[in-house]
């Protein structure tokens, strides 16, 4: 697919008890989560400019989207239709994120989630403070 201005897919978004799981049947390995419909409408939006933001500057193919009746839905499933205009998205980019998968202690995580903490921001700012002591 020749690279276009505008993209739109559909995102799935599954409630479960934890929050919502977010991924795009057309993209593989696009995903997110959120806690709310309105985090992950954001959520959604943005793993979605990242994801086709390096597909395509590592020259790989952009998938066809489908049409909503050609998805298989499940019953905590919620379609989404979730569209970006890349150049502006591609302006916006100031540093390309990467996603890195954790472990640590479910009483953490439990804390970290109860404070209404973003411990993406905590961890990257800790991480950024280290690097500042290390480097006098």
């Amino acid at each position: 697919m020749k690279e276009k201005n505008w993209y739109a897919y559909i995102a799935v978004f599954n409630r479960e008890n934890d929050g919502i799981n977010i991924f795009f049947p057309d993209i593989p390995g696009c995903f997110s989560c959120a806690e709310t419909i309105e985090e992950a409408i954001i959520n959604a939006k943005e793993v979605m400019g990242l994801h086709l933001y390096s597909l395509l500057k590592d020259g790989d193919e952009i998938p066809e989207p489908s049409a909503l009746k050609a998805l298989e839905l499940g019953r905590n499933d919620i379609p989404y239709l979730v569209d970006i205009y890349m150049p502006e998205f591609k302006a916006a980019i100031k540093e390309v994120y990467v996603k890195k998968t954790l472990t640590f202690p479910s009483s953490l995580a439990n804390k970290v989630k109860k404070d209404g903490m973003n411990f993406p921001k905590i961890l990257r700012e800790a991480i950024e403070v280290y690097l500042e002591k290390d480097a006098k």
